[in-house]
């Protein structure tokens, strides 16, 4: 039989449903907005007439966007750089932070110490500008041209990431990993066989925040990579953003288009963001339990 509420309680209940409504409504807009601006007519965009759904509905600036082989190429290279960058970024931060785990790791203390002091403190732009030039130069030298591989090994360090991935390997009973080395497991298999299988929530979370920072990195790349043939696609759509702020290309544009510069804009965002929302709803079931347990130390 269920409780009757008291009326404190259902007076919270409905605060409650109000501003979670409120809040994902909040979330929601600037999507349908972006969406509706991105199919709708060129005087519609420009007026400013757009407030939620379409109006003069069109697709022309998708398939503009879908007929650029410049798209497809930024495209690409930010495929790239997420998915090795990531990779990279997981393999550093998972053997960094099992050593970090281990009480018996010398000067453990002054490690963790080191790696919280740079969330603390940061060099700043100019040092580490000089660093990634160094870098660069030191590609050059053994015939590395690409200067999206900078941008993927010059990046691999998020020390959050490293301290969520650490503070769960320290949960894991250390019973499991002596009946472990018991039975003649070296160190690198009781990571990939006992401490990896048991961390899959924080591994799922940690891998969705490099992901996102790799695919929405845009001033370093902006930066380090000359070559328009490697410029992600962040890089893509500022450059695109800036020639459509032109007065002189606005004021011809449109005797020649159905749709305003701002929908091509729009229409980028929108194929921009797809990944992201493909990928998340798988992850999403281990999103809140990895930042639980990664976050909080006993």
């Amino acid at each position: 039989m269920r409780r009757k509420l008291e009326m404190s309680e259902l007076i919270f209940r409905l605060l409650s449903y109000l501003l979670l409504t409120m809040f994902a409504i909040a979330c929601l807009y600037p999507f349908v907005y972006t969406l509706s601006s991105a199919i709708s007519g060129y005087n519609e965009v420009r007026d400013s007439t757009i407030v939620l759904l379409p109006k003069n509905v069109q697709f022309d600036a998708f398939r503009d966007v879908f007929n650029d082989n410049v798209f497809w190429n930024a495209y690409t290279n930010t495929l790239f750089l997420t998915f090795y960058g990531t990779i990279w970024e997981m393999i550093l931060s998972i053997l960094g932070a099992y050593a970090l785990s281990k009480k018996r790791l010398l000067f453990r203390k002054t490690f963790n110490f080191f790696l919280v002091f740079t969330m603390w403190f940061s060099a700043g732009l100019v040092p580490q500008y000089l660093n990634y030039l160094a870098t660069k130069r030191a590609f050059q030298g053994i015939g590395i041209v690409d200067d999206k591989w900078l941008v993927v090994i010059a990046m691999g360090m998020q020390a959050m990431n490293i301290i969520l991935l650490r503070n769960s390997f320290e949960k894991v009973p250390s019973e499991i990993e002596e009946a472990a080395i018991v039975d003649g497991a070296t160190e690198m298999q009781v990571l990939s066989k006992v401490y990896l299988p048991m961390s899959k929530s924080i591994l799922a979370t940690v891998a969705l925040f490099f992901g996102i920072s790799r695919w929405n990195g845009y001033f370093w790349a902006r930066q380090m990579i000359s070559s328009t043939n490697e410029q992600p696609l962040q890089v893509y759509m500022r450059l695109r953003l800036e020639e459509y702020s032109d007065p002189e290309l606005t004021t011809n544009w449109q005797l020649s288009h159905s749709y305003a510069p701002d929908s091509v804009i729009y229409a980028l965002i929108i194929c921009s963001i797809i990944p992201i929302l493909v990928i998340y709803p798988f992850i999403q079931k281990y999103f809140a339990k990895g930042v639980n347990v990664g976050g909080v130390k006993e």
